[in-house]
């Protein structure tokens, strides 16, 4: 076949509609196709090597079939992958695109960058920050047709978001040392200030009290998010001599989880025999290669981008704009691993 495959092409060899074409190339499928009949139309399409003219569904829709995604810091962020793949997959679900734009906090880059997409119209826009902050989102972005990611708007209902349930989150860190057994539990927490370390804290909190626990001042401190920073917390609360030590320990992150580690290491204490870990955030190229591999709590950044995007695009078909008071917590599960057991009975 010398000329463009068609959808008409498509729909003879799978033996439907063109119609039904048009329903699974839009994101319309669910509810008016079997899942037989849409896979064997994907097929027709694969064989054919059919993809749509999306010049051509963007001018009649009067809509670009793209989605813009800008952020501070996709390029230096270790989480940054996920939530663009969870964005990009949630576009490609309904036959969009994904722009990536990264200001790196300037000011002016962001403004180009707004410039950049208003030129393009993009269906919509996710503003995402790679750490959880609230955002003074930049002028130029439409409230209307914005929705943020891994960040709280500076006014509340002024723009809908999707972020990471931080508190649930840090329950589920120290409910997996209780559920073990473990009744003397210490926090390595976050920077001070920061939204998701104090959230992570409260969450702790809830956990001990929840299981009629109170948690000691002197095993609660606030450790920062760096190796060097979980050591030297860990070592102010492991080396007491004479005093009793806590058998697990809930880390900021899992940076500050390595440090402590390191810390019980010098100080000939055993994970998990001795003590207990759980970290947060389930970094790649670390948590799982630990020694022992860390139980740790994950942040949802792929869901985060794919919601985002989801969000847009169903106000978009729907023809509405965003629910600047809607706000979305995504669940943060827990990975076990290796560096929790029991604690040791003497």
């Amino acid at each position: 076949m010398n000329r463009r495959p068609t959808a008409r092409d498509v729909a003879e060899l799978a033996g439907v509609s063109r119609a039904a074409v048009s329903f699974v190339f839009s994101g319309r499928a669910a509810g008016n196709l079997s899942a037989g009949t849409q896979e064997r139309i994907k097929r027709a399409a694969d064989e054919l090597g059919y993809r749509p003219d999306e010049v051509a569904r963007s001018l009649r829709r009067k809509r670009s079939a793209v989605i813009g995604l800008l952020s501070d810091e996709i390029a230096t962020s270790p989480f940054a992958g996920r939530m663009v793949l969870g964005a990009m997959d949630a576009a490609r679900e309904r036959g969009h695109q994904v722009l990536l734009l990264e200001s790196r906090g300037a000011p002016d880059a962001e403004a180009e960058a707004i410039a950049e997409l208003r030129a393009r119209r993009v269906d919509g826009v996710v503003y995402a920050a790679m750490s959880m902050r609230r955002a003074r989102v930049p002028d130029g972005l439409d409230p209307a047709r914005t929705v943020l990611a891994n960040c709280l708007p500076h006014q509340p209902s002024s723009y809908a978001y999707v972020v990471a349930d931080e508190r649930g989150g840090g329950r589920r860190a120290v409910d997996v040392l209780i559920g073990a057994g473990h009744r003397d539990i210490a926090l390595l927490g976050g920077e001070s200030g920061n939204i998701a370390a104090s959230d992570r804290a409260r969450g702790f909190t809830d956990g001990l009290r929840a299981a009629g626990l109170t948690a000691r001042e002197e095993w609660t401190t606030r450790a920062g998010w760096q190796i060097d920073e979980g050591y030297a917390a860990a070592l102010r609360i492991l080396d007491r001599p004479g005093e009793p030590r806590p058998t697990g320990i809930v880390c900021a992150n899992d940076r500050v989880a390595a440090g402590a580690m390191l810390a019980a290491a010098r100080l000939g204490i055993d994970v998990p025999r001795e003590l207990s870990l759980v970290g947060y955030d389930d970094q790649d190229q670390m948590a799982a290669h630990l020694v022992p591999a860390l139980t740790t709590v994950a942040l949802p950044h792929y869901e985060m981008g794919a919601q985002a995007v989801r969000a847009l695009l169903d106000a978009a078909d729907a023809g509405r704009e965003i629910d600047r008071t809607a706000g979305v917590l995504l669940d943060c599960p827990v990975v076990e691993r290796a560096s929790v057991r029991g604690p040791t009975t003497v």
